[in-house]
């Protein structure tokens, strides 16, 4: 593309800067403009890559039909497919009526589909069913649909990695990827963002009447150094902000040091805890408080059994008329290891400590040759329903037990027949 053109495609979509690497990107959006070619756009988030799908759309034979652009990371995973596909009346709680969905609204026309990395699994094998053969199916429904959609998408995730890792799959990468178009970051750009702070700074002088703020030699410099996280909207917000909160129009490199960090290498907005920032870490914090909570409860629970196995012991010796009142659900060869931290919060400060055959399992109680449990269970059961004239109700009180556990102990003696 000719200087000329080039310059023609800025003016006319308000881009500034003059970096190889932007205007490389322009041109890569002209040429594939004329075919139906899916374009995946990379770049960080805040560089601008809204821009290229309207420059694709606006230059392709679809300029006349409808163009919508979809941020997919903010509708939720449990509609983004009626969103996108539609659905049909009495699908889901809500679907009033049917919907065609951002695919049969635009046929004919173009998709954006921005933070395509954010769509859910399924939602991207029902994507790759509709780059591949136009065809869809509503939420719902059985009919299958016919689309003619031009797809645009862009994402600001390394998408090799999310591939490597399951969470994007790589058919539909590549479906996408058929031409990449790369947007440079801000830091990357040189005099650009020079160019766009005086921009910045010029419209928020026209738009509310202040005099332009400028930068002085070392404020330029530093700006230069800076390398921009949030790119250019990062640079916008800085700019609106020295416009308005700053005393003098002339921004000297004492003054900007207020708005941006100190350090010019960060490529941190806020400054990360823990690593440094060197990357991301999952926190096991709340699943290991959860997994020790419920170690506290069982061995509570274990203990209880125990005392009241013990009690049980105690009244069958003495031969006391009383019904066990939860040895059922206890299994003496049952043991139960508790993990307990030597200090809260340390992953490798935990001792594993083996459960003692007196914490957690029953002692073996010690009976005549002639009568086990069972049939003491069975005969306590029988004389509690002969004294209260078959009524489970209250054999089940006196016995001190749950009506359904009478119910299940007297289906298991034969005691219903």
């Amino acid at each position: 593309m000719n200087t000329s053109d080039l310059q023609k495609i800025k003016q006319r979509y308000n881009v500034v800067g003059n970096c190889d690497a932007l205007n490389r990107a322009l041109d890569v959006a002209l040429q594939v403009a004329p075919t139906d070619l899916s374009v995946l756009i990379i770049g960080e988030s805040g560089v601008g890559k809204e821009i290229i799908p309207r420059i694709i759309h606006d230059n392709s034979p679809r300029r006349r039909e409808k163009y919508f652009a979809i941020n997919c990371g903010s509708i939720p995973e449990g509609t983004i497919d009626s969103e996108l596909f539609g659905h049909e009346k009495g699908s889901f709680t809500g679907a009033i009526g049917e919907s065609e969905g951002y695919f049969g609204v635009a046929n004919k026309g173009t998709i954006f589909l921005d933070e395509v990395g954010e769509l859910p699994l399924a939602t991207q094998a029902r994507l790759l069913r509709v780059l591949e053969t136009g065809e869809y199916i509503r939420v719902g429904g059985q009919k299958i649909m016919k689309t003619d959609v031009r797809i645009v998408a862009a994402t600001n995730v390394n998408m090799r990695k999310a591939v490597s890792q399951g969470r994007f799959r790589e058919d539909l990468y590549y479906r996408l990827n058929t031409i990449p178009v790369q947007m440079p970051p801000l830091r990357d750009r040189g005099n650009d963002i020079l160019l766009l702070f005086r921009l910045f700074a010029m419209q928020m002088a026209e738009k509310y009447n202040f005099p332009k703020i400028t930068l002085d030699e070392q404020a330029q410099t530093m700006m230069l150094k800076y390398k921009w996280p949030g790119n250019v909207r990062q640079l916008k917000n800085i700019t609106e902000q020295m416009s308005v909160l700053s005393q003098q129009r002339l921004i000297t490199a004492e003054t900007l040091l207020h708005y941006i960090p100190q350090d010019p290498e960060t490529t941190q907005l806020v400054a990360m805890g823990g690593n440094g920032g060197s990357g991301e870490q999952h926190s096991y914090e709340s699943e290991r408080d959860l997994l020790y909570k419920i170690l506290y409860e069982l061995r509570g629970t274990v203990a209880d059994l125990r005392r009241e196995v013990d009690e049980l012991k105690k009244k069958v010796d003495g031969g006391h008329s009383d019904a066990p009142r939860r040895l059922e659900h206890f299994d003496s060869s049952d043991t139960v290891p508790a993990i307990i931290p030597q200090q809260h919060g340390d992953v490798n400060s935990r001792q594993t400590i083996e459960p003692s055959v007196q914490d957690a399992v029953a002692e073996e109680i010690s009976e005549p040759e002639s009568l086990n449990l069972e049939n003491v269970g069975r005969h306590m059961l029988e004389k509690a329903l002969e004294k209260n004239g078959g009524n489970r109700k209250k054999a089940a009180q006196e016995l001190g037990i749950s009506d359904r556990t009478l119910y299940r102990r007297i289906r298991q003696y034969g005691l219903d027949k």
